[in-house]
């Protein structure tokens, strides 16, 4: 008898995920448990929910995309993490690799895709679509390295250095994230000397640079 697996499926588009379920739903080895449409949603069904593989979208309130998947295998390391997005920007790409998503697909792949990398997962496999893959390997030839200086950044890092560029003020910071504002200074310092910039203007300018903000 094949093994059953439990799958969560996650999208800010309710209609996609009808379409996805139905999809899924009709190969005998795969079930899904869950739903969710924001990170809210997300976190809850892990926690109330037997599931094998999620399927995340990169895009939905709450949380970054990185950051979602990063508290997902905090909260359930055994649940394996499949994201199914339209981002094919490198830097954001790098980071949900770099937090342990087990395998990166483009919505615009084929469905039969998708059931297969679900199944290669499952099995403790690992993917990258051959788009991405080759964007990637072009960012290393190119001599980037394939890694931005901000995706060697923590999740909390990548937190307060988004508020930064947003303008937010060190209390502003420390509260909207439970944290004292010494704490905050030492992420801000931290930020800084790991992206080897002196301020918040500088940090600015590399945002708008990597398209990490909208102009």
């Amino acid at each position: 008898m094949v093994p059953l697996i439990h799958l969560l499926i996650a999208d800010d588009h309710k209609i996609y995920i009808q379409g996805l379920r139905r999809l899924l739903n009709d190969h005998a080895d795969l079930k899904v448990v869950a739903e969710a449409n924001n990170y809210a949603e997300v976190i809850q069904a892990v926690r109330t929910h037997p599931i094998d593989v999620a399927v995340l979208d990169l895009s939905m309130p709450g949380r970054d995309g990185p950051e979602m998947i990063s508290h997902v295998r905090a909260l359930r390391p055994s649940i394996k993490t499949v994201v199914m997005t339209m981002h094919r920007e490198i830097p954001l790409v790098m980071r949900a690799l770099r937090v342990g998503t087990d395998a990166y697909l483009l919505k615009d792949y084929a469905a039969e895709t998708l059931i297969g990398v679900i199944r290669h997962v499952a099995a403790g496999g690992r993917h990258i679509c051959p788009e991405i893959a080759e964007r990637i390997a072009l960012s290393v030839s190119q001599g980037n390295g394939g890694e931005p200086a901000h995706t060697r950044l923590t999740d909390r890092e990548f937190k307060v250095f988004q508020m930064l560029v947003a303008g937010k003020r060190g209390s502003e910071i420390a509260q909207e994230l439970s944290l004292s504002e010494k704490t905050v200074s030492t992420h801000k310092l931290h930020v800084l000397r790991k992206m080897n910039l002196s301020n918040r203007t500088e940090l600015i300018v590399y945002a708008i640079k990597h398209e990490l903000v909208k102009v």
